[in-house]
């Protein structure tokens, strides 16, 4: 079998190389992972509780390892890493708290002379497929509520990002057991291959195309998806005056790849033109480099240029790149404003998963609402402006499962996240992501 390099992103140089896993390494990891089911569903909440509580000790106290796998990977900076392994820990950590608390439906008379009550109960083995823009963190997102719901997991890490996953399961094999967490390290067609294996669901988080294809491969088994945002930013002419640094702060964080972050920007006619240059002031004082990182790998660079290539924007204002020694070859893009665009401007319409905002305008705010509702993705938007009502008015009017208003991108533990139309469906985050890996069982006794 073939190996493909794997390369840093803040040089592009190659790092080390990885061999996918074949059908022999698919089939290994799903059956390690089915022989350890029984076991770690038998366990009490509390057991299964404390184990993972172990786990997120054994992380904590190998945080710098940790933070130093994930920079590898993603060329995020030491800071964010350590924080988004902090964040992932945490993840974990509430999940071992939230399976304890008893959510099912009261038992008593539903029928007459009878009693009945519901079970919870584990799906079984969850294939979860997650993205290389946060490696640990979505994997937490999916590991957290299936191990705690008591299903065993093999996690498939994107192919460029592998480093965080492998060392997690091996500090899992250490307080779950062996088998519960198996690693799955390798390509799309690895991933291709544990779609179609035993497994009884599959949790994907990645491209809408990539989520078709596991809709198309799973068949009837249960699948949850998060396939990405585009997501708006209404800006209205009463904006506080921080509204503007925050959107390019969100945007940039992590190069723009965040499935949540900021991407287009709304606002009305009027309030266009000032909307445009502060967003550009704000841009034009961060640098990538000492201010955010570079784009992940050599497709994601290629496809991000491509659209702004391909974009008719009027309107170009850029921010620069200011890389350290040897860096001058890593995946670096400047931030991005791109304003006098077309509706249907490629920029708009396809996620540039980068550092860039799009710049759009309405007549009126029930043309704002139309154009932040009018393309396919629908995962969570913000809203900007001092008014109260008119602000809570378009929040309930934006189609999304997540708004912000005056922040954005601000999540935690106890807050669920999940898209709608073309973002998939599921739940990720809080006591409502158990669901998502369980199922419940109807049992009615007859008394007499």
């Amino acid at each position: 079998m073939s190996t493909h390099d794997l390369t840093d992103p803040r040089t592009g140089r190659v790092r080390t190389q990885l061999q996918p896993g074949g059908p022999a390494e698919v089939t290994a990891a799903v059956t390690a992972a089915r022989s350890a089911l029984r076991g770690w569903a038998g366990l009490t909440a509390k057991e299964r509780s404390h184990r993972l509580l172990s786990l997120v000790a054994l992380i904590e106290r190998q945080l710098e390892v940790y933070v130093q796998r994930e920079v590898a990977g993603t060329g995020k900076s030491d800071v964010d890493a350590r924080a988004e392994v902090l964040q992932s820990a945490d993840v974990l950590r509430f999940y071992a708290g939230a399976v304890r608390a008893d959510l099912t439906p009261a038992a008593g008379h539903r029928l007459p002379g009878r009693e009945s009550w519901v079970r919870w109960e584990p799906i079984g083995v969850v294939a979860a497929i997650v993205p290389w823009n946060y490696p640990l963190l979505m994997a937490a997102w999916r590991l957290g509520p299936a191990l705690a719901a008591g299903n065993t997991v093999v996690l498939k890490p994107a192919e460029t990002t592998p480093d965080t996953a492998v060392l997690l399961a091996e500090h899992a094999a250490e307080t779950l057991g062996p088998g519960v967490l198996v690693a799955l390290p390798g390509d799309r067609d690895t991933g291709r291959l544990l779609v179609g294996a035993d497994v009884d669901a599959v949790a994907f988080t990645g491209s809408q195309a990539g989520g078709l294809d596991v809709v198309a491969r799973a068949g009837l088994r249960r699948v949850s998806l998060e396939l990405g945002g585009n997501c708006a930013a209404v800006v209205l002419p009463d904006a506080p005056a921080y509204a503007y640094d925050a959107l390019v702060g969100a945007c940039t964080y992590n190069a723009g790849q965040s499935c949540a972050a900021p991407a287009r920007v709304i606002t009305l006619r009027s309030h266009l033109e000032e909307t445009v240059e502060r967003l550009a002031e704000a841009m034009g004082a961060r640098r990538a480099g000492p201010d955010f990182g570079p784009l992940n790998n050599p497709a994601q660079v290629a496809r991000f240029d491509a659209i702004v290539a391909e974009s008719g924007a009027g309107v170009r204002r850029s921010g620069e790149v200011a890389v350290g020694d040897g860096e001058a070859g890593g995946f670096w893009r400047a931030g991005l404003i791109l304003a006098d665009l077309a509706p249907d401007d490629p920029a708009v319409t396809r996620e540039m998963f980068g550092p860039a905002l799009t710049v759009q305008a309405a007549d009126d705010l029930d043309g704002v609402i139309a154009l932040a509702n009018s393309v396919p993705q629908a995962l969570a938007a913000s809203v900007w402006g001092t008014a109260v009502g008119p602000s809570l008015h378009l929040a309930g009017q934006l189609d999304c499962g997540e708004v912000w208003v005056n922040c954005h991108l601000e999540q935690t533990a106890e807050l669920p996240h999940g898209g709608r139309r073309g973002s998939g469906h599921g739940t990720d985050l809080s006591v409502l992501a158990l669901a998502e890996y369980q199922r419940p069982k109807t049992v009615t006794v007859r008394l007499s």
